[in-house]
């Protein structure tokens, strides 16, 4: 799948050569890195060859108006996000650009397959590691990696969930390295958060991008809504004809807050908060106008910790007190099942293509990402001696924070960060910086290559089905390969031809 160098440039300046010169597309140059539009070393797909001449033809300020009504729409919605850090702009809008990234049948089936793959062996080790535990009998990965886990919840041990699954929606985190090769960045299995980006964004493309899309056989988004309510309802408390669904958040001041929302709405459900319901007898209600009503599912988007006072953190507000009791005795169901972050750590992440092997008796479809485990003494000095050209990830955070680029980080910062690995090793693990791929992306001085990654959803009741696309986040800063929105990062419509 490697283009050899000569080869890819010939490619690069065919199509280069192709494009009309005062076009979108001019000074568009990709170099070294795989481009998901031009496809190096690959062969043009018709649609793809289609797209690139529509573009061309665009004039950049019509691109640009584009552009900034789609901005005004998104902020006129309040299709936002909030950031903690930053005191002067809590909400914002996640930057789209229109320029759409998109991914071929044969593509899509690899990463579809794969996703499917990744969710069926991670839901076999939850259940595995809160019930017999064979896989750490059988040393395949080490005890004090996931009994110490600070997401390994030992209210979960012994305890069933409908179907073994405890991953209901899981967003799976994929790049493309310089040889076009897929592979799988990290696990989200605890509260993945996007995908109402993924059908925003499809709207958006339709309202201000339609004649790009005109003739083209993209698949739709907008079912994923009623694919998670038949997941939820699945997983309901048996005998229930009609299951009330909620979705739990923790209020108007979290980050997500506009996807809650956006689910409810898409399930036909209520969206409520902790104050809002309560335990009785056994059973959880809900508090309308008229009285209580019970509820059966709870997809939460809370943290294990604050979902309930009496369980867990018993200075939690957002939560309901004996609501993990109620779930135990069968009363409700609960999705993602409490205890889902021991499996996308990333510690355990590096044990993923064994994890698989495993259970599954199969290599991984989509690999991972080459990972040191800093806790294993060859490792840290391996990382130590190489730090310069290194990413290096705190296991337990997300959102792109705590973590060091090398090749990006000054003298300081790479002393900083050494002292911090050899203060806590086990806190880390450190992967070789890849080339990603990049995709043509509107910027200041005109369309610019940008790197991107995907996160396919994925909704699991008694099958999986995954959402054709993802998220598609992009690093609007040039050089830059952090792609969150908490670090600056936008987000494009996900094409996946039909």
């Amino acid at each position: 799948m490697q283009p050899g160098g000569d080869s890819q440039t010939q490619v690069q300046s065919q199509l280069q050569a192709q494009l009309q010169p005062h076009g979108t597309m001019q000074g568009y140059d990709p170099a070294a890195f795989f481009c998901e539009m031009m496809r190096p070393g690959q062969p043009q797909h018709p649609t793809l060859t289609l797209l690139l001449s529509r573009l061309s033809a665009l004039p950049i300020d019509s691109l640009r108006r584009r552009s900034a009504a789609a901005e005004r729409d998104l902020l006129e919605r309040g299709i936002t996000f909030t950031v903690y850090s930053d005191a002067t702009a809590i909400d914002r809008i996640l930057p789209f650009d229109l320029i759409p990234r998109v991914i071929t049948p044969a593509e899509w089936n690899q990463i579809e397959t794969g996703v499917v793959q990744r969710v069926r062996a991670l839901n076999m080790f939850l259940h595995d590691v809160y019930h017999d535990r064979k896989i750490l009998a059988d040393k395949i990965i080490p005890a004090e990696l996931v009994l110490k886990n600070a997401g390994y919840c030992q209210a979960m041990v012994g305890f069933d969930v409908p179907f073994n699954t405890y991953v209901h929606v899981c967003g799976i985190d994929i790049v493309r390295d310089e040889t076009g090769t897929f592979r799988v960045l990290e696990d989200n299995a605890r509260t993945p958060s996007g995908v109402a980006y993924v059908v925003e964004n499809r709207h958006m493309s339709l309202r201000v991008m339609s004649d790009l899309m005109t003739s083209l056989r993209v698949r739709g988004v907008d079912e994923y809504g009623l694919r998670l309510h038949n997941a939820m309802a699945e997983i309901a408390p048996p005998g229930v004809d009609d299951p009330q669904v909620v979705v739990l958040s923790p209020g108007i001041f979290n980050s997500a807050y506009f996807e809650h929302v956006f689910l409810a709405r898409e399930m036909g459900v209520p969206l409520v908060e902790g104050r809002d319901l309560c335990v009785d007898g056994g059973k959880v209600w809900m508090r309308t106008t008229c009285g209580l009503a019970q509820v059966h599912t709870i997809y939460r988007r809370i943290s294990d910790d604050f979902l309930d006072p009496e369980a867990f953190d018993p200075g939690s507000t957002l939560g309901v007190r004996g609501l993990i009791e109620a779930w135990r005795r069968g009363a409700v169901a609960i999705a993602n099942a409490v205890g889902t972050g021991v499996a996308d750590d990333k510690a355990i992440y590096a044990y993923m293509p064994r994890i698989i092997r495993y259970y599954l008796s199969e290599d991984a479809i989509l690999p991972n990402v080459e990972t040191r485990i800093c806790c294993e003494p060859d490792a840290l000095a391996y990382t130590l001696e190489h730090l310069h050209e290194l990413v290096v990830k705190p296991v337990a955070e997300s959102g792109g924070y705590g973590l060091l680029v090398g090749p990006h980080a000054s003298r300081q910062e790479l002393e900083t960060f050494r002292s911090l690995l050899k203060a806590e090793p086990s806190n880390y693990i450190s992967q070789p910086t890849l080339k990603l791929s990049v995709s043509p992306t509107l910027c200041d001085d005109g369309v610019r290559p940008r790197h991107i990654d995907l996160r396919p959803f994925a909704v699991t009741g008694k099958d999986t089905w995954v959402l054709p696309g993802g998220l598609t986040r992009v690093a609007l800063r040039a050089g830059t390969l952090v792609v969150n929105s908490s670090q600056g990062g936008g987000s494009k419509d996900t094409w996946v031809l039909a």
